[in-house]
């Protein structure tokens, strides 16, 4: 059994970028399990903050990545970067000793309202995991943009082209750690 963490780089109750991942959840191949992880405990990261000591969330999510198999970020795209709360939690976890990203499978997706789906974060959050030695998946891309029109009322993906691709990118991913996992 895989077992996935996920991260979304909104902490909105209703956010689509959580509801993407619920859908992940739901078209990941047998095998694979995930949980959704927690880190809105996580503060502003302040080296003040870190003399004191690391703060017991920031250790909570270390060794929530460091338990798991592989790492699912689906995060929205914040003036053409990262979110300020993913961006955050990875400053804080690049200053932990073990660093959690080191060698880990990870998968990234983005949903947005507007019609490029996320790509400029994509790539931004590849340079920043790339400089934390994780192993970010390839392909697919997933790029879920206007997802008012892929999501219904109950933030269900409904649109059936989004869920291939979806469903598409999770066994890509289950492949991806199992041939990680053999190195």
């Amino acid at each position: 059994m895989a077992n996935v963490l996920a991260l979304t780089g909104s902490l909105r109750a209703r956010s689509y970028n959580l509801a993407a991942l619920k859908a992940a959840q739901e078209l990941m191949p047998e095998g694979m399990k995930m949980t959704i992880a927690d880190y809105a405990q996580v503060p502003l990261y302040n080296q003040d903050v870190q003399d004191q000591g690391i703060p017991a969330a920031v250790t909570q999510l270390r060794e929530a990545i460091l338990a798991a198999d592989g790492l699912l970020i689906a995060s929205p795209e914040y003036n053409f970067s990262v979110s300020g709360v993913l961006k955050n939690a990875i400053d804080w976890l690049s200053r932990v000793s073990p660093q959690p990203f080191k060698d880990k499978p990870v998968a990234i997706l983005s949903v947005t309202a507007g019609p490029v789906g996320g790509a400029r974060s994509q790539y931004e959050l590849r340079k920043i995991l790339g400089c934390l030695d994780a192993l970010v998946l390839l392909k697919p891309e997933v790029f879920i943009g206007a997802c008012m029109t892929r999501f219904d009322a109950d933030l269900k993906l409904t649109d059936q082209a989004t869920r291939k691709i979806l469903g598409d990118q999770m066994v890509a991913f289950a492949a991806w750690m199992d041939r990680l996992a053999k190195r």
